[in-house]
């Protein structure tokens, strides 16, 4: 019940104090326009007490229960420069004011500034770096067409910033250095504080309009700053330290996720050109781009990607780049293959549930049923399908259910039963109904159907001599016993990567669906029929009119699933906790960094993983901006 009232408490404080905040923002800029002078004050009042609330919270300046009246000096020091900027009309004089007032200030940090803080300064960063930041503002503001004494002053204030606390070792120095530090910090602050003149009536008017914006979208801002900005450049910061975040070490980290083995791994690359699958999907590649050729010139192209040369060229290369998964090894590689797999699959299945979940009757029962693990969270997932994984040994019983299937149908087929009979027969009339409709297809020259039906009676055909020689989980001993052999999900290393990548499509794949069913549904129901009018096909009209319609659509869903797949995490974390080479970059960085307590290498992996995706979100961004003009 405490923690009850706590969390009610603690939420309707902070509604209540960011009502406030809200409130007196509005406050604050309603006097921007009608009281020039109230709003300069109430700003310096408001920028002075911020500042010194920074440097307290950073450990630059003591703070202990005698030093309360530390804030409320800030305070009446930005009122005082922000009094001189409004009441003082005469650059001079005003110049001469707000300098002094930041020379003031500045120096008044002494009193309360920490010995560690104290920086070492070093001659020439105190001249090279004020001259570079002038020079390059001066630069840019000549570019935008503005007077170069303001920029000037921001780059010499900006550069003194950087060379006298960035560049030098803080903690080296005395209290002189940090006097002749923040004193000139200060004396250049306020001269470019002052340096502008008051704002006419018209032009505040404009800035009063437009701080609105700013006062609804800075809650966000700071929320998303707090909450994402700022960690993120920590986290970039601390990936070139060591374990305990102390001492540099530049970019030994990140050169140790690119060497070693189990991060990523190249050694056995050359296994690849000689895999099975490898070889199918080269194959598959080749007779799709043989059938493009054929296909274009009896149109009179150089080729032509009808939908199934291009289906059987899409198959080809799911097929190389498996291979190429399977050997090449590590965390990195693991990853890449969940993006082929998870957003591939799922994404397709997704297409393929929407247009034919269209044609049904019941299209609202059987898009829930296939919606419906969405609503279960990603550990939930992950449990559900450890019950399904699991494998026992001996002869107990087996709880999973793939593996009860697996094992029992091995028994069935290895003993010759009633059961191993009823699936042959069940097999051999669906391998009959396959190779009719691929008859039927080539008939009426729907070579999708076609091809599609003889692709899928291969692996039948396949199952069938299987089952008639013996398959599923059992095995004949070399005393000639029948004894159980369940298939281990987790630890056929690499296809157990597989097993768990089931978990997320299974998931994904109803967001995939109802995102591309309402894109579906949105396609001009003029252009479908103007398709079907010029001679074209059911299949026709899909891919060459519904396809493009939706392309938009499917890019975001594709990028949405990149972005959500490069960050797994739960599903591997839950089911085998990286071992077995299932690791994971999200499970690695965690590891790296909670469990190893490596700080510098957890965070290197971390931002690794936020630079991968950076470019599919500056795509998704992109297409967002293309479609809103």
């Amino acid at each position: 019940m405490d923690k009850i009232i706590e969390t009610v408490l603690g939420v309707t404080i902070s509604i209540a104090v960011a009502g406030v905040i809200f409130v007196g923002a509005n406050l604050w800029f309603d006097q921007l326009a009608n009281s020039w002078v109230r709003f300069r004050a109430i700003t310096g009042a408001v920028l002075g007490s911020a500042i010194v609330v920074v440097l307290v919270g950073t450990d630059v300046l003591a703070w202990t229960a005698g030093d309360w009246l530390l804030v409320p000096v800030g305070a009446v020091v930005g009122l005082g420069i922000g009094l001189a900027m409004a009441l003082i009309p005469s650059r001079t004089p005003r110049l001469l004011v707000t300098g002094l007032g930041g020379l003031a200030a500045g120096a008044l940090t002494t009193a309360f500034a920490l010995s560690k803080g104290y920086p070492a300064l070093e001659p020439l960063a105190l001249v090279l770096w004020p001259a570079v930041g002038a020079a390059v503002l001066v630069g840019l503001a000549r570019l935008r067409g503005h007077g170069p004494l303001p920029a000037a002053f921001t780059g010499l204030w900006i550069g003194w910033l950087l060379g006298a606390f960035a560049v030098p070792a803080l903690g080296e120095g005395t209290a002189t250095e940090w006097l002749i530090a923040a004193g000139v910090l200060g004396l250049l602050a306020g001269i470019r504080f002052g340096w502008d003149d008051p704002e006419p009536y018209v032009r505040r008017m404009v800035l009063a309009d437009r701080s609105r914006a700013a006062i609804f979208l800075a809650p966000a801002l700071l929320f998303i700053a707090a909450t994402l900005v700022i960690p993120a450049i920590r986290t970039a910061l601390l990936s070139f330290f060591d374990r305990r975040g102390e001492e540099l070490l530049g970019f030994d980290n990140y050169v140790f996720i690119f060497t070693d083995p189990e991060i990523f791994n190249l050694s056995d690359w050359r296994s690849i050109f000689t895999s099975g699958i490898f070889i199918w999907g080269a194959l598959a590649i080749v007779l799709g781009i043989v059938w493009a050729i054929w296909a274009g010139r009896q149109t009179g192209h150089r080729t032509r990607f009808t939908p199934s040369s291009t289906g059987l060229t899409l198959i080809g290369g799911f097929l190389v780049l498996t291979a190429a998964f399977a050997f090449l090894r590590g965390t990195i590689f693991n990853n890449l293959w969940w993006v082929l797999y998870v957003v591939g699959i799922a994404t397709g299945l997704g297409l393929a549930i929407a247009v034919l979940a269209d044609r049904i009757k019941a299209e609202s029962v059987a898009k829930s049923i296939i919606f419906m693990p969405m609503a279960i969270s990603f550990v939930g997932a992950s449990i559900i399908w450890r019950f399904m994984y699991v494998a026992r040994a001996g002869e107990n019983e087996q709880t999973g259910v793939l593996n009860y299937l697996w094992v029992n149908l091995g028994l069935a087929s290895y003993g010759q039963t009633t059961g191993a009979t009823i699936t042959i027969v069940v097999l051999a009339l669906v391998a009959l109904g396959l190779l009719v409709a691929a008859i039927v297809g080539w008939r009426a020259k729907r070579n999708a159907l076609a091809i599609g039906s003889l692709v899928s009676l291969v692996p039948v055909v396949w199952f069938i001599f299987q089952i008639i020689n013996g398959v599923g989980g059992a095995r004949i001993t070399e005393a000639g016993e029948l004894v159980q052999d369940p298939y281990l999900f987790f630890t056929d290393q690499p296809w157990n990567n597989v097993w768990l990548m089931v978990v997320l499509i299974w998931i994904q794949t109803g967001f995939a669906m109802v995102i591309m069913s309402s894109a579906i549904k949105a396609v001009p129901a003029e252009l479908i029929e103007a398709s079907k009018v010029d001679g074209a096909t059911e299949s026709d009209t899909f891919w060459s009119v519904t396809i493009p319609q939706i392309s938009p659509t499917i890019g975001v869903v594709v990028t949405t699933l990149i972005v959500l797949v490069m960050k797994v995490f739960d599903i591997v974390n839950v089911l085998t906790n990286g071992n077995f080479d299932t690791q994971v970059l999200a499970n690695e960085m965690y590891q790296r960094a909670f469990t190893e307590f490596n700080i510098g290498l957890g965070a290197a992996v971390a931002t690794v993983l936020f630079i991968s995706v950076l470019p599919v979100m500056y795509v998704n961004i992109r297409r967002m901006q293309e479609e809103a003009v």
